[in-house]
């Protein structure tokens, strides 16, 4: 009896486990991502920043500004870190619009889309 128990005990543990690696290692969200530049460079952003499109940052419907994301590319498997500082896409079906520089470093800005996985990396404080 005793053996059963220590083995159930065991075996809660580890599905535990694995439970928590699969939330861990799950995308906060998946869809698809674009990326806009000149007609807003220089222009503010939703957070009252000046956009700039060869830096490195993001718009996205509801994730609070500041917020950290880890964008992954789910055909090529290049990632790039961007921080939310403004409000889209607004059109149907896409999750996420990167700045110019953030599609250069993905490799997407001739595609113009790519199917992606965010991962969030910091909240705001």
């Amino acid at each position: 009896m005793r053996e059963i128990l220590i083995f159930g005990v065991m075996t809660f543990i580890l599905v535990l486990g694995l439970a928590a690696a699969m939330v861990a290692n799950s995308y906060y969200e998946v869809g698809i991502a674009s990326w806009y530049g000149p007609g807003f460079h220089g222009k503010r952003t939703a957070s009252g920043e000046i956009y700039d499109m060869y830096g490195i940052s993001a718009a996205h419907k509801t994730l609070p500004f500041g917020t950290i994301v880890k964008v992954v590319d789910l055909e090529t498997g290049k990632s790039v870190v961007v921080r939310i500082n403004d409000r889209g896409p607004f059109i149907e079906g896409r999750i996420i619009d990167l700045s110019y520089g953030a599609a250069l470093e993905l490799g997407m800005v001739q595609k113009g889309l790519a199917k992606v996985g965010l991962k969030i990396v910091r909240w705001p404080r």
